[in-house]
């Protein structure tokens, strides 16, 4: 290859580029755009067409700017904060009181009523564990008991499960929090 003084090179086993100063031989000076002088034999460089470089729509002032307002504005944002009372809380709560479950209780028995509630806990639980949902709160009240402990009874049927009763300041001894222990997806 030819070269010539004012020559833009760059080196080809290194990052370096600049100007040839001096041509002696087969030894060629090289100012590198750091401001070193540099001395490469011949074969070491390659010519870079300048023209073509500054002709090409790649590095042209326009897209330039371009390039920068588009880093400007793909800045990362945070996803919400938050606290550790709101992490604390189920996903899913569960009323059991008959009156959120039915317009009107009359005419029905407490075994009719009780039976609705447990068929209620068991269809939550079940879609809690299909979805994936990990912790569910049933509210089911103090009254005599009976309702809790046939959920109980419920939840010992699963595996995977681990009940205990909910956070008493929200809601006092009428509510038993489920965690599901969620496996991996196969």
């Amino acid at each position: 290859m030819k070269f010539e003084i004012n020559d833009v090179v760059a080196v080809l086993d290194d990052d370096l580029s600049g100007t040839i100063t001096k041509i002696e031989g087969s030894q060629i000076s090289v100012a590198t755009t750091n401001g070193f002088e540099l001395i490469f034999d011949a074969h070491e460089l390659v010519k870079i067409n300048q023209d073509k470089l500054m002709d090409h729509a790649v590095f042209s002032n326009a897209s330039i700017e371009r390039v920068l307002t588009e880093k400007a504005s793909k800045k990362r944002q945070n996803p919400p904060k938050t606290s550790s009372k709101e992490r604390s809380q189920p996903a899913m709560e569960v009323d059991l009181h008959i009156n959120q479950l039915v317009k009107n209780s009359r005419g029905m028995q407490n075994h009719e009523m009780l039976n609705l509630q447990l068929d209620t806990a068991k269809r939550r639980l079940e879609f809690a564990i299909q979805n994936r949902i990990q912790r569910i709160v049933f509210i089911h009240g103090v009254g005599e008991g009976v309702l809790k402990l046939e959920l109980a009874y419920l939840f010992k049927r699963y595996e995977g499960l681990k009940f205990y009763d909910a956070n008493y300041q929200k809601y006092g001894q009428g509510a038993t929090e489920v965690y599901i222990f969620q496996s991996k997806k196969p």
